[in-house]
């Protein structure tokens, strides 16, 4: 047995073989019991941040990028140990193959530690988003988001710059030099693509509108459900979903319906050119009246006044506001409102204009 596990093959031995196998295979079988126990312990540290209630979604978000990690940092502690075999270690291009192993293993581990800590801010942006639904701000729910976007990119470029410097054994310094050059022409390039960048954060720390707020920017208006690095998504009243550069949200003329006061009504009535002056009058008054006493307009404003007469008719024109309310609620207030003012019309026989045909 001991002559058997001492054979060599390809620069180690039998039992050398055996060990690294052994090792890997326990590592398989046990990795999801050690990689809860990491993940327990890895939630220690954001323990002050979250509840007990978050620790199986946290457990959840890591588990499987801390598999992977273990799993390959095993096999390649493993592998470490044995002598790589000289008959196999050709060259491709300039790399041997023990060079391009050496740097795939790096880069999966690489991978797997950038993974991890994606499932980590995703935790950080889960929790930080629940504690920020429960204030009555909204602005703070949008800088979770962009942060959480923010130090994922971060986090990626970190991790390609690892790569570089770990698989492909080059210095990052120097090709940071060299790229400083490239990086201002791509800079030039990417403006549009800054300035979108820049505009995010003056939309962050200016605050012309927030998630949830209904808004109008050029020729579109909707309800704002995200806000990005580099673009502000809004749902419009015809439930398509509309991508506006965070740019043209700061330098286009923008109206935020959200910070309204109130809420506007009018209607306008064109009467007969007949219909007397003290018709007129009745009619307007009986107006006025029905607004203060059905409506409870009157506190917040409205106004009902003969605005022209003409050949064509006599133009009274009805003008009222209302707290800010439901849009449906508003609607239903202005449909009982015009059935009200068609109802003292028919009362008082006061009379529409008659329809002009203007091709005569």
């Amino acid at each position: 047995m001991n002559e058997f596990l001492s054979r060599m093959y390809f620069g180690n031995t039998v039992k050398e073989y055996a060990i690294v196998l052994g090792i890997i295979w326990l590592v398989y079988i046990f990795k999801k019991y050690l990689s809860r126990i990491i993940a327990h312990l890895l939630f220690r540290v954001f323990n002050k941040m979250g509840t007990p209630t978050h620790r199986e979604a946290f457990i959840k978000l890591v588990l499987a990028p801390l598999k992977l990690f273990l799993m390959i940092l095993a096999v390649i502690i493993a592998l470490s140990q044995l002598n790589f075999p000289e008959e196999i270690n050709f060259k491709l291009y300039k790399a041997t193959l023990h060079d391009i192993s050496d740097g795939i293993g790096a880069a999966i581990i690489i991978v797997a530690f950038i993974w991890l800590l994606l499932r980590i801010i995703d935790f950080i942006a889960m929790v930080m988003g629940e504690k920020a639904r429960l204030t009555a701000d909204q602005s703070d729910d949008q800088l979770v988001v962009f942060f959480k976007d923010f130090f994922k990119v971060i986090i990626v470029i970190i991790g390609i710059l690892l790569l570089i410097r770990f698989s492909f054994n080059k210095e990052v310094g120097p090709l940071l030099t060299g790229l400083s050059i490239v990086g201002a022409a791509l800079a030039l390039a990417a403006r549009e693509s800054l300035e979108n960048l820049i505009a995010s954060f003056i939309i962050f720390f200016d605050k012309p509108f927030t998630l949830g707020d209904l808004v109008k920017v050029q020729t579109v208006t909707g309800t704002v459900e995200k806000i990005g690095l580099r673009s502000t998504r809004i749902r419009t009243d015809q439930k398509t979903f509309v991508t506006v550069p965070n740019k043209q949200m700061v330098d286009s003329i923008l109206d935020n319906f959200s910070l309204r006061t109130q809420r506007k009504g009018e209607l306008k009535l064109e009467l007969h050119p007949q219909t007397s002056a003290a018709g007129v009058q009745s009619f307007i008054n009986s107006v006025n009246e029905l607004l203060k006493k059905n409506y409870n307009i009157g506190v917040n404003g409205s106004t009902v006044y003969l605005t022209d007469v003409n050949k064509n008719g006599i133009v009274v024109l009805i003008e009222y506001f209302t707290e800010v309310i439901d849009i449906n609620i508003f609607n239903n207030l202005r449909q009982r409102l015009n059935f009200d003012v068609l109802k003292l019309m028919e009362q008082q026989g006061v009379k529409m204009a008659p329809v002009r045909n203007d091709a005569l």
